[in-house]
């Protein structure tokens, strides 16, 4: 900056002010600032900038990769939240660092901030998580997490509400006179665990209904799929209904069952969540519960940015509704 300064023959907090953006300059100096700049080769360390600015301009969002095999995600719904992360955090001229490693841990978390690597969390989903996520926003670092909105939480939470999901689950299968009903998911997930209780709670309107629970061992598709398939063929009853906790386990348990010839909608009514886009287009069309993933990614980041100027956002929960297609 030194040799920018005096061959532009300019001071060295005129060529801080060009290189940083500042309004203060006026569009002559800048161009023979940047010029000069070119020509000298100089690259502005952004790194540096950062540790001066005592703020990385970066936000982590980290994933779930505890709950599918092998760390693989391949959720078409995770990905969605994520380009609407993308897209506020660039409108905010803010970098997005993707699961560092060490999150999972308490300590992960607190070096990570402390050593201004970044700013804030955005966390993808509670998963089994909540009882960690809960001690690191005790440790006052600004983190939002998508998942189950809990009041009472020591953390923000921006989701849909999973209990009236489970429930508008249960009425289509009511409608449809259905009776031996099938819950796929792993409750030991608090969104997950909400959607089962849901799906109870519309069961109780009717004594006959029964509810069997396939709590899969992975969110992975092919490991749900054999999960799938390997329950059909031993179980006594086959379900005249199931309900799969994302638009994903749906498609693989439709796969699953139509290997042993167990077919929606003629054998099984079936809702899925989410509503991904691939879920209109499947064959046959899912009926889902859909939450507004759209907004979802600039209300995580907004909710972000409200912790980072020192307030106390609260949780929100969008809009939860029932989109009625072909199973």
């Amino acid at each position: 900056m030194d040799d920018v300064a005096r061959i532009a023959k300019v001071s060295k907090p005129t060529v801080s002010r060009v290189l940083s953006g500042s309004p203060l300059v006026s569009a002559d100096t800048r161009e023979r600032v940047l010029a000069v700049a070119r020509e000298q080769g100089y690259a502005l360390n952004r790194h540096a900038q950062k540790l001066r600015r005592e703020r990385a301009n970066a936000i982590a969002v980290v994933l779930d990769f505890g709950s599918h095999r092998q760390g693989a995600i391949g959720d078409p719904f995770i990905f969605e939240l994520l380009a609407g992360i993308s897209e506020a955090l660039s409108v905010r001229d803010l970098d997005l660092l993707l699961s560092p490693s060490g999150l999972d841990t308490i300590d992960g978390f607190v070096d990570l901030y402390q050593s201004r690597g970044a700013d804030g969390f955005i966390v993808l989903g509670q998963g089994a998580r909540d009882a960690l996520l809960q001690k690191v926003a005790r440790k006052d670092i600004p983190m939002v997490v998508w998942g189950a909105v809990n009041e009472a939480s020591a953390y923000c939470a921006v989701g849909s509400d999973n209990s009236l999901g489970g429930r508008l689950a249960g009425e289509r299968f009511l409608l449809h006179d259905r009776r031996r009903w099938l819950f796929v998911g792993s409750r030991q997930h608090e969104e997950i665990r909400l959607r089962f209780e849901g799906l109870q709670e519309a069961a109780r309107k009717n004594s006959d209904v029964e509810i069997d629970v396939l709590s899969i061992e992975s969110m992975a598709f092919s490991a749900i799929h054999d999960q799938a398939n390997a329950y059909l063929k031993t179980c006594t009853v086959r379900p005249d209904a199931v309900f799969a906790f994302s638009d994903t386990a749906a498609m693989a348990v439709i796969g699953a069952f139509s290997k042993e010839g167990h077919l929606t909608p003629r054998d099984y009514s079936l809702v899925g969540y989410n509503d991904i886009p691939p879920a209109a287009h499947f064959t046959p069309s899912i009926t889902t519960i859909a939450q507004q993933t759209g907004v979802a990614g600039a209300l995580l980041v907004e909710k972000l940015m409200q912790a980072l100027d020192g307030s106390r956002p609260r949780s929100a929960m969008l809009p939860t509704q029932l989109v009625t297609r072909q199973t």
